[in-house]
Formats: C-alpha cells, structure tokens, sequence
C-alpha cells in the first residue's frame, strides 16, 4: 500500500493506494485500529464540508473552468471527449448574475491562492497577475450566515406563500456553482460560494470571493439567497478568516498533540 499524505479536511489525513483486491481488508484494519479513537465512516455528502471548513475552493462548486470562450475551443473540444460524464455537470444557480460566462471565472488571488505564485519564471497569465498580486481587488474569506435568517428559509416550506429556494444539507452536491451575489451598502461587494452545514461549529457557513475593503473579520454583509424569479431572502452574515478551522494540516506526526475531535474517514470512493 502506498500511505499519500494530504489534507483536504484540514487535518492530518493520508489517502492509501494499493490493489482493489485488499480494499475490504485494508478498511476493516483501519476500523479496527480506529475504535479507541471513536473512527467513523463519513461519505460523499460529508467531504465537501471539509473543503468548506478549510477553504479549498473546488473546480464546478466555488468556479467554473476557463474554458468556455471561443480561444479554448479546441481544449474544450478535447476535455468533453476525455471527460464526457465530468464535462456534463457545469451548471450555474443562485442569485449572481452576470452577463457573461467569464464572471463566474476566479483568478488565483481570488480563490485565496496568490502565496503560491511565484514569478521566477515565465507562464500564461503572468502579465495579469503580476499586478493582482501586487494590489488585489478581492481576496477569499468565510462568510458565518446568521442562523435567525436561515432558519426563515427553511420555515418558508410550512407557510401558505411561495417558498424561498431550498437550502440542501449539509449542502448542495458536487455539479452546480451556486454562486449568491454579497452586499454592503446597497452595492455588489462578492459573490458567495459553497453554501453549508458545518455540525462541527453548528453554523451556516460559504465561501466568498469579496473586495478587499470588506475583508475585515467581523464586517457585516448581506447574502441574497434565491435564484432570479424565484423568492428573494435577504440574509445577515459576518465576514471571518479562510480557513475558518484552525488548519492542522502540517502538524508533525511525530509529535501529536491529544485528539480534540473524533477521527472520521472518508469513504466517498
């Protein structure tokens, strides 16, 4: 078996590899080894929230590949025959609007990726983000929904008018950007994203692409929720860090402090 050690959760995680045939029998030792620590199988409808908590924005959910304009033709034309079922799933919702497929696009400095940047070489895109790096108009943070205003929503479905949209929980499944304008002032300041149920913090959280003046932690915000056409909510929301979890990724394994939390693996494969 091959132990790759990774951290989509914000923790500590390794991803084991090896034959299909072993699956089974790797798993049951893992469980079992797993028992004192009170382990737990989670699935699909759980990982995502780990990319939530620990702000790793995600191709389909947090932005749509740049590949839809009439230069990337030829790339899309080979990317939907290489991925047909992947390729069908770029669909957008929510209560951004835009006028063109490339506002819903993200650069790296948007998505909270500009450390990783370097410009000791040369590469596509280097002319325009040299100077985004440099002086960003939007950076990534969480936004903490205020839960008097979601639960709103989801009383909506017992009263006789037209409901608000439905919040899926924890949240919406991989396949849909829905992606939910922010406001400040009467003014369009970001756009949310990854809307869910963190159980953990027991919060309403997302993700967002928002201006620069407004990444203030604490800077009150407002989420408009509902696609166009449909019943519109105005909801409350603070401005916190991304990642929202304290990030434990990089704790060495040698020296690891007592557990706070149950171990749980994910078996969405």
């Amino acid at each position: 078996m091959l132990a790759l050690r990774q951290g989509m959760a914000g923790e500590i995680g390794f991803e084991l590899q090896g034959p299909i045939k072993f699956r089974e029998e790797v798993t049951s030792a893992v469980m079992e080894a797993g028992k004192e620590f009170g382990i737990r199988k989670l699935g699909g409808r759980a990982v995502f929230i780990n990319h939530l908590e620990a702000c790793f924005p995600t191709i389909i959910t947090d932005y749509c590949p740049a590949m839809f304009d009439d230069d990337m033709a030829e790339y899309r034309a080979e990317f939907q025959a290489a991925m047909p079922g992947f390729a069908t799933t770029f669909n957008i919702a929510g209560s951004f609007e835009g006028n063109q497929i490339s506002e819903w696009y993200r650069s790296p400095v948007e998505l909270g990726w500009g450390k990783n940047i370097k410009f000791n070489h040369d590469f596509i895109g280097r002319e325009a983000l040299e100077p985004e790096v440099a002086n960003p108009n939007r950076l990534m943070r969480t936004l903490v929904w205020n839960a008097d205003d979601v639960v709103d929503v989801y009383a909506s479905m017992f009263g006789n008018e037209r409901p608000y949209d439905y919040m899926e929980m924890p949240r919406d499944q991989r396949g849909f950007m829905y992606a939910d304008k922010v406001m400040k002032d009467g003014k369009v300041v970001g756009v949310s994203t990854s809307r869910g149920y963190s159980y953990y913090f027991r919060e309403m959280l997302s993700l967002c692409t928002l201006d620069v003046a407004c990444c203030a932690a604490g800077t009150e915000v407002t989420v408009v929720w509902g696609n166009p056409g449909s019943p519109q909510k105005e909801i409350r929301a603070k401005v916190a860090p991304a990642p929202y979890k304290t990030d434990n990724r990089k704790l060495d394994v040698h020296n690891l402090p007592p557990p706070k939390r149950d171990l749980a693996v994910s078996l969405s494969r």
